[in-house]
């Protein structure tokens, strides 16, 4: 240390002299602020085009907008003199007046064109709507070039009444910002999310978006103009949205002025494992708040399981005075004069339509009843009898009756299919009578099945309570275990082979997602394979999973990769680990569904199962699989105590 404070001193103290920045420089600061990949100079660009009053948007990527991007439109266009000004710092058309606070449009910087400009080769060609028809004349549209913050042509084009804006080379000549940028798979799904949010935001204008990638091209988004609000959000979001939402529209008058909320939003029953399905719009100004995000996940609280997310697209509108757009360099969050009364109004809003728009909504429990009821653990050494499945069995055998023993006491053939067959195994008749019950068999902690209430929760007598079990939510704990023990030994030998391939159908980015797992998913019997860009083919699924639907396997399956990341760089541990989250998933559809009529005697296996199951009293969601209720309860509810 005196070493070092030794030599500070020796080092010249030049007094810091405050200077003017070279305005190349200038603009490179600011275009730090706005340009930090190509789908934000992008998205400058495209609310450029929505505010010139364009009925037409066209953009065109290359490799991801690493190369070049573009957008043309048939918006009002600009003259020569306004193209001048339109590349210099702090020029817009988009503020008339003062009255910064009152911001109509989507922006209003004036610093985008500027800033792209400096930091990649910007061509800028532009025809005024209201100039003369083409003739041999010029004059009718006009070009400027800038290549890094340099002016390099200024010349007339030929183009019709419009704008369109080309991007290429960008951050070529500032490399410490290029090897930031990631590959042109990510940037051109950053680029598609910045589109799709646009396009959501405005019905009324047609937005058409082709990729090309090594020399190919293709139309990867189109849409109409005029499209209903419900019509232009499913095609973008999924096509089933719209048959598994309600739609909003609500307003409210407060002190401020009239705030409505409008859109679609999913049923709790149509979820997705990640959040990038919401998109929430303020003003029609898309933006990623906080407040609105956590306002969206109050309301859903008491319907979706808290690693599931809701589906919707959210369309907030409130006068502009009430709301505050300049918080964030990009716009993309903004800040509410009464940030309660918003949040309050989009929960009770979402309940609202939720509650009554469609009767397969998720009803809240009622709090006063639910507090009677205690989830009541397990004995954490089961009897001999209810030793665990997994010991002693040979996973290594290829013979499949050696996977069918248990200890002793022996079980049926017909229990010991239900415990290791999976769904396919278990019969489909309807509840009968329980024959009487030995009263040694009362000790099980889980008591014995007594019936079934709305094909979806097992009813079982204790001896010292009333218990009630969700088939489905403790079926899934049982089953991922399986699949984990599975992934100790041979599990192609586990796997159920397809007699015709399912194809399933699914966005571009999914499917490079599941690619890039497959391998590691063909591990635990799940056999994938692209086929075309747009869809995957099933050649087998795990045998824990019997009948899975394989589309909606693969969605979740996807969405799961999205939020944990597996990749085909991983590493075999790496990968292992990760597909940890995803076995869940998979569990989720091989396991015993709400609405499923069990016997007697299946009911009763479950039990036994989930008594001598590590972790079995949640599932794999987080939510209890069974709850309990004292005797003692159930005599003061009748007014015995």
């Amino acid at each position: 240390m005196r070493r070092v404070a030794a030599k500070m001193r020796q080092m010249p103290q030049n007094k810091p002299r405050i200077r003017r920045l070279p305005s190349d420089l200038v603009n490179r600061i600011a275009a730090g602020e706005v340009v930090e990949r190509p789908a934000a100079a992008l998205k400058e660009l495209i609310e450029n085009a929505i505010d010139a009053g364009s009925s037409r948007i066209a953009i065109k990527l290359t490799d991801g907008g690493l190369t070049r991007f573009e957008v043309t439109d048939d918006g009002c266009g600009m003259d020569p003199e306004g193209m001048e000004l339109a590349l210099e710092r702090h020029a817009t058309s988009k503020l008339p007046d003062d009255a910064i606070e009152q911001v109509a449009t989507l922006g209003f910087r004036g610093e985008a064109l500027p800033s792209i400009a400096s930091v990649a080769k910007l061509t800028l060609e532009s025809r005024p709507d209201d100039a003369d028809r083409p003739s041999t004349s010029s004059g009718q549209g006009w070009r400027r070039v800038v290549d890094h913050g340099e002016l390099v042509e200024d010349a007339p084009a030929a183009l019709p009444p419009g704008t369109r804006v080309r991007v290429e080379q960008l951050f070529a000549k500032v490399p410490a910002r290029r090897k930031f940028l990631r590959t042109a798979r990510s940037e051109y799904i950053a680029c598609l999310d910045v589109v799709r949010r646009l396009a959501m935001a405005r019905p009324d204008i047609a937005f058409t978006l082709e990729q090309s990638v090594n020399g190919k091209d293709r139309r990867v988004l189109a849409t109409q103009t005029d499209e209903p609000l419900a019509d232009r959000v499913a095609q973008i979001v999924a096509r089933e949205l719209k048959d598994n939402a309600v739609a909003i529209d609500l307003t409210r008058e407060t002190p401020g002025g009239t705030m409505r909320l409008a859109g679609l939003a999913g049923l709790p029953t149509y979820n997705r494992g990640v959040a990038d399905h919401q998109y929430l719009f303020v003003n029609g100004r898309p933006v990623k708040d906080r407040l609105l995000v956590g306002a969206v996940r109050g309301a859903y609280s008491d319907m979706l399981a808290r690693d599931r997310h809701a589906v919707l697209a959210l369309f907030l509108d409130l006068p502009s005075e009430e709301v505050d757009v300049n918080v964030h360099p990009a716009k993309t969050e903004v800040r509410f004069r009464d940030a309660a009364a918003v949040r309050g109004f989009i929960v009770s809003g979402l309940r609202q339509a939720l509650a009554t728009g469609d009767r397969r909504s998720a009803q809240g429990p009622d709090r006063a009843a639910m507090e009677r009821w205690q989830a009541e653990p397990i004995a954490p050494e089961p009897r001999p009898a209810l030793r665990s499945i997994f010991e002693g069995r040979d996973w290594t055998s290829s013979n499949p009756g050696s996977q069918h023993r248990v200890s002793e006491p022996r079980l049926p053939d017909w229990q010991a299919q239900v415990l290791e067959g999976g769904t396919e195994a278990l019969p489909t008749g309807r509840a009968h009578e329980a024959a009487p019950i030995a009263e040694e068999e009362r000790e099980y902690p889980l008591g014995i099945a007594r019936g079934q209430v709305a094909n979806t929760y097992i009813v079982a007598e204790s001896k010292d309570g009333l218990v009630l079990v969700d088939q489905h939510a403790a079926h899934e704990r049982l089953v991922l275990e399986r699949l984990r023990a599975a992934g100790a030994g041979e599990a192609t030998a586990r796997a159920q082979a397809l007699l015709v391939p399912d194809v399933v159908e699914l966005d571009e980015v999914d499917c490079d997602r599941l690619e890039a797992a497959a391998e590691g998913f063909a591990r635990f019997g799940l056999a994938i394979e692209r086929f075309g860009p747009s869809a995957m083919l099933v050649r087998s699924i795990p045998h824990a999973l019997g009948g899975a639907n394989s589309d909606k396997l693969l969605r979740d399956l996807a969405d799961d990769i999205a939020k944990h990341g597996v990749d085909k760089d991983a590493g075999a541990l790496l990968l292992s680990e990760r597909l940890e989250y995803v076995l869940a998933t998979m569990a989720c559809h091989g396991s015993v569904r709400a609405g499923r009529v069990l016997s007697v005697p299946e009911m009763n296996a479950l039990l036994r199962e989930m008594e001598a199951t590590p972790r079995s009293g949640q599932c794999n969601h987080g939510r209890p699989t069974w709850v309990k209720l004292d005797m003692e309860d159930v005599e003061k509810l009748f007014g015995r105590h």
